[in-house]
């Protein structure tokens, strides 16, 4: 008979392996409708009291082309498809109809270009917590997606730091949504 000293070190292995899966899982987390693979949907934590938010997820398409057309949920007052472009030396956010997944192909959405606006938050989004958004697209039809809530200077896994792709950060709390921006 083995003595409890014998084991304990095997049960304290098995139990961080264990562990180290299920948290590898977690943060490895993938959705399928039809022909398209959405990939690790998520979005950053609020920075202090944003009243607004950013998802994003990457969406492979082993099938024909599809578009994103809709974005709904409870998380947020208004749910919409965004891309960023430059006026000059200003970045600014406009909605877009739909997000083209090509053929055989993908379409990411990420910051500092397409993403899914999160406007009016009813809460502040909290590291370490999953919220979930409705998307629908043209073909493929509609499924409800958990988005988990990483870091407020998260590049989503991309490694690019807290400013990201050169843009110095994204602040979607105080950037202006639409045409022009408000006068003081």
């Amino acid at each position: 008979m083995r003595s409890t000293a014998s084991r304990t070190p095997r049960l304290a292995a098995a139990l961080g392996a264990a562990l180290l899966l299920a948290a590898s899982a977690a943060a490895a987390h993938d959705f399928t409708l039809g022909a398209l693979k959405l990939d690790h949907p998520w979005a950053r934590a609020s920075a202090g009291p944003a009243g607004n938010g950013a998802a994003f997820l990457v969406i492979e398409n082993s099938g024909e082309a599809d578009r994103l057309v809709a974005t709904a949920g409870d998380v947020a007052a208004r749910v919409e498809l965004h891309t960023h472009t430059m006026a000059g030396d200003v970045m600014q956010m406009r909605q877009v109809e739909a997000v083209e997944i090509p053929a055989h192909g993908s379409a990411a959405l990420q910051p500092g270009g397409l993403h899914i606006m999160l406007i009016g938050l009813k809460q502040p989004l909290r590291e370490g917590e999953r919220f979930p958004l409705t998307l629908t697209f043209d073909k493929a039809g509609e499924i409800t997606v958990e988005f988990a809530i990483e870091g407020v200077g998260s590049m989503g896994g991309q490694g690019m730091g807290t400013g990201g792709m050169g843009q110095g950060g994204m602040h979607h709390g105080t950037m202006h949504h639409g045409t022009t921006p408000p006068s003081n």
